[in-house]
């Protein structure tokens, strides 16, 4: 068995950095900003903007069909020439100068949004998983959810200082005002840019690289480590299992991500106050959750912490659909005026609990559920199914609101969320971390390198 001992506090803080700094991705171009800019103003084919919608589902799917494909090729190649903070830097500087050019994008160009928001979600996501590779090198078992949690909470304090410059210069999303959104991605840029620069200084590259054997290139050799895992994982069936419990939980999830503000914006009518207020709740309720769930994975396991947030998703989720409902009720049986976008408001709390927490409880799954040896490697399998997810859950979404319009397309995160549930219960964590103890044995290095 392999000691995990802890990490220095200054390679933890490290290693959280970079989810402050790629929060401002997340945030100002997948969730809040940028996807309402494209799909009401780049594409704009009001009332109902299907199209734009369907453009943007296909635009971030396809992003993440890249990463399905390579990310666990990459994990391979990464653990045997111990070489993480080479393809994080990589994927860092991809997704920067990506993120920056989303200024060219303007009405008329919609296929260059299409192509830049391909290109830099590719980049942002594989990015993901590489960062995540490092958790298991940071610390024993019993500390990987409180480190896992510090780094997602962080990651929406980050949010909230990226958004700061936003609210105060940049201003509303609309036509009128387009001069000066449109330099949110040159922010977003710049924000991950310098914020992120404490990873690549702090943070230890502790495997040692190994040349490669005589006639096999980087290519060959990332399959043969890869198939070598698949042959193995059926001795890891809870490892397994749990990837297909992630892939239906993330599918959800990225809708969410991705259509909140765009639902707030289409479907509740909100105006720009309560849109600026679904932002700091959000990111407070997402960042305290991060953290408190982080002391319950430990206390009480990442898989039961996991399951616990499936469950307040669903709620989430029918109470999203039931906003407007709620609303009426309340004025026809109470005489109460409540208007929707501030139901939402407190929906949004409800989201946001979840939201960190079941991402970190995830990361702490595989984390606990990997061979150190073989950490990019096992990430890398989650950063497939963490994509694949959003993929087919952003194409599904964008087909269905198509057929029967954003509102009702929502609910189907709540089968999402339930199948991911139901998944979940065949997973035994004591015996996924013993199997990744004796997986160190399990890959002698002439039958997986060869």
């Amino acid at each position: 068995m392999t000691q995990r001992v802890r990490a220095s506090k200054k390679e933890i803080f490290g290693w959280a950095m970079f989810d402050f700094a790629n929060q401002a991705y997340t945030l100002l171009i997948v969730t809040v900003v940028f996807g309402d800019l494209f799909t009401r103003v780049i594409v704009g084919d009001a009332p109902d903007y299907r199209l734009g919608n369907l453009l943007w589902s296909l635009s971030l799917a396809t992003g993440y069909l890249g990463v399905v494909l390579l990310s666990p090729i990459a994990g391979a190649v990464m653990d045997y020439t111990a070489s993480k903070k080479r393809f994080l830097f990589a994927s860092y500087l991809l997704t920067v100068v990506s993120t920056a050019a989303l200024y060219f994008v303007a009405p008329g160009y919609a296929w260059l949004g299409v192509l830049l928001l391909i290109v830099s979600n590719f980049a942002y996501s594989i990015g993901e998983a590489f960062i995540a590779a490092f958790l298991p090198d940071l610390g024993p078992p019993e500390d990987l959810g409180k480190i896992s949690g510090f780094g997602w909470a962080l990651g929406y304090v980050g949010g909230m200082v990226s958004a700061i410059f936003v609210l105060l210069v940049l201003g509303e999303v609309s036509a009128e005002n387009f001069e000066n959104i449109r330099w949110v991605g040159p922010w977003a840029a710049f924000f991950f840019l310098v914020a992120a620069i404490p990873t690549f200084l702090w943070v230890r590259e502790r495997g040692i690289p190994r040349p490669l054997p005589s006639g096999v290139n980087y290519l060959r050799l990332g399959f043969g480590r890869v198939r070598t895992t698949i042959e193995h994982i059926r001795d890891r069936r809870d490892l397994a299992i749990i990837l297909v419990s992630i892939f239906f939980a993330m599918s959800g999830i990225y809708i969410i991500i991705t259509y909140a503000f765009i639902y707030g914006a289409q479907i509740i009518g909100w105006d720009e106050q309560v849109r600026t207020w679904m932002f700091i709740i959000v990111q407070i309720t997402a960042a305290l959750g991060a953290v408190a769930f982080g002391f319950i994975q430990d206390r009480f396991g990442a898989l039961f912490t996991y399951r616990l947030t499936l469950v307040l998703w669903m709620l989430a989720i029918a109470l999203i659909f039931l906003t407007p409902d709620i609303a009426e009720a309340g004025r026809i049986h109470f005489g109460l005026e409540w208007q929707a976008q501030y139901i939402f408001l407190l929906v949004g709390s409800v989201a946001g609990l979840s939201l960190g927490s079941c991402q970190s409880s995830t990361r702490t799954l595989i984390g606990l559920f990997s061979p150190l040896s073989r950490s990019a490697e096992y990430f890398g399998f989650w950063g497939l199914s963490m994509k694949l997810a959003g993929m087919v859950g952003l194409l599904a979404i964008g087909l269905l609101q198509i057929l029967v319009g954003l509102k009702s397309a929502i609910l189907f995160c709540v089968v999402l969320f339930g199948a991911a549930l139901f998944f979940s219960r065949n997973v035994d964590e004591s015996r996924g971390r013993q199997a990744a103890d004796r997986a160190e044995n399990d890959f002698p290095v002439k039958a997986a390198d060869s």
